[in-house]
């Protein structure tokens, strides 16, 4: 048993009976004697929660919250929009444009934890392996550097017998130069190692805590868990992706270019040289690198080559005139043109909701945002963007000629 101190059993702790617990409850986050632990069986509310031994149970896994840590409520619903968990609250507040809105119990039933859990430790190791490299090369990048160091002395030294008393001054200018030059470079790759080595302990954690923590969690726990580190693991992704860009990675060369004048203006020479830090950019092989994925099936990508078009809904629209064009906007509803004429507003379900009062032969129509729409008017040579709620114009675009391919032309003419 992971602690030494006995836990007791929760419903009878309720009842001021001090029992102590044969199982542990995930679902309930307490422990159960073997009475209340067969009336747990017993229940159709609790029949299929995860236990686990009293004795295999280990008070020090960290506990994974099933509940918003904003709203305080539980999460029951997933956007795969947004690849996270939600509560009734985050749907209403911050998700309520996002479409395919799922239940959270059906999205854990259907998605493979283990395979989840392989995912994000290969994304791991592979994070891992390019720190290792960054901290190799910059290791051996010092050593180099030290060498050039040394290798400037030796040059110092050689033209020293050379110059006397003002080579003296001259090579304590330059030493001390290739010096601060070399501190400087050393201090950035060794805090540049430093913070990496500190993204691989934090990666180990993770990685532990997918061993140690998810085999012993219930499944939505489980799901939880997982998300929460691969929320993690894609932090220190864009900290490789910001790596590639970061200055301290390049190699760093101390050179210095040597003056050969300096047998001939030794009196006058004031400097040996000057000292040059050449940056190389460090290639990193980021083939073997997993970049982020969906944690849920249903948001994997499919070839559309292989798609196939299914008709989700039909709608029986009673209209008289011809349409020219149709789009269906954010929140279901639809704008139907009249060919060459009204911008028609209609419900879900197809009923007429209002004509917008806009004069002009319309013939094409795109959506800008929710209540903005761009409809284009051939014959006036024009494009006016319209307020679907207040119907009124609020923009009016002239073109030089009749539009022809409508869509392109709005959507380009408002990207501009």
């Amino acid at each position: 048993m992971a602690s030494s101190k006995p836990i007791p059993c929760g419903p009878c702790i309720e009842g001021k009976v001090n029992t102590k617990a044969d199982i542990w409850c995930y679902n309930c986050d307490e422990g159960l004697c073997s009475t209340c632990s067969g009336h747990h069986r017993r229940s159709n509310g609790t029949r299929d929660h995860k236990i686990i031994g009293i004795k295999s149970y280990k008070p020090s896994v960290q506990v994974i919250e099933t509940q918003c840590d904003k709203h305080g409520q539980q999460l029951n619903l997933y956007c795969p929009s947004h690849l996270m968990p939600c509560c009734d609250q985050c749907i209403s507040k911050s998700h309520s444009k996002c479409t395919g809105i799922k239940s959270l119990a059906s999205v854990v039933e259907k998605t493979k934890i283990e395979k989840s859990k392989e995912s994000v430790e290969k994304e791991i190791n592979s994070i891992l392996q390019l720190l290792g490299k960054i901290v190799n090369d910059k290791s051996q990048n010092i050593k180099r550097g030290e060498q050039e160091y040394e290798s400037i002395k030796e040059f110092i030294v050689k033209i020293r017998n050379e110059i006397d008393k003002h080579l003296t001054h001259l090579e304590k200018k330059i030493c001390n130069e290739a010096d601060t030059i070399l501190n400087e470079e050393k201090s950035k790759a060794t805090d540049l190692i430093a913070e990496i080595e500190e993204k691989q302990k934090n990666l180990k954690k993770m990685q532990d805590q997918l061993h140690t923590v998810i085999p012993h969690a219930s499944k939505l726990q489980s799901f939880l868990g997982v998300h929460q580190i691969e929320q993690q693991v894609h932090q220190c992704q864009r900290y490789i992706d910001d790596l590639e860009n970061d200055n301290r990675t390049k190699e760093f060369n101390i050179k210095m270019e040597e003056n050969n004048e300096t047998e001939k203006i030794i009196k006058e020479l004031e400097s040996l040289g000057e000292l040059t830090v050449v940056k190389t950019d460090m290639y990193l092989n980021r083939e073997t690198s997993v970049r982020r994925k969906a944690q849920v099936e249903s948001r994997e990508q499919s070839n559309i080559n292989n798609m196939t078009m299914n008709i989700e809904k039909k709608i029986e629209i009673n209209m008289d005139k011809g349409v020219s064009d149709m789009i269906c906007l954010m929140d279901g509803r639809l704008i139907m043109v009249e060919w060459l004429g009204k911008v028609n507003l209609l419900t879900s379900d197809g009923k007429l909701q209002k004509q917008l009062p806009i004069p002009g032969d319309a013939f094409s129509v795109t959506q800008i945002n929710q209540d903005t729409i761009a409809v284009t008017y051939p014959l006036r040579q024009d494009i006016k963007i319209i307020n679907i709620e207040n119907e009124t114009v609020t923009k009016v675009i002239t073109l030089e000629k009749q539009c022809g391919d409508y869509h392109h032309q709005i959507i380009f003419l408002l990207l501009v």
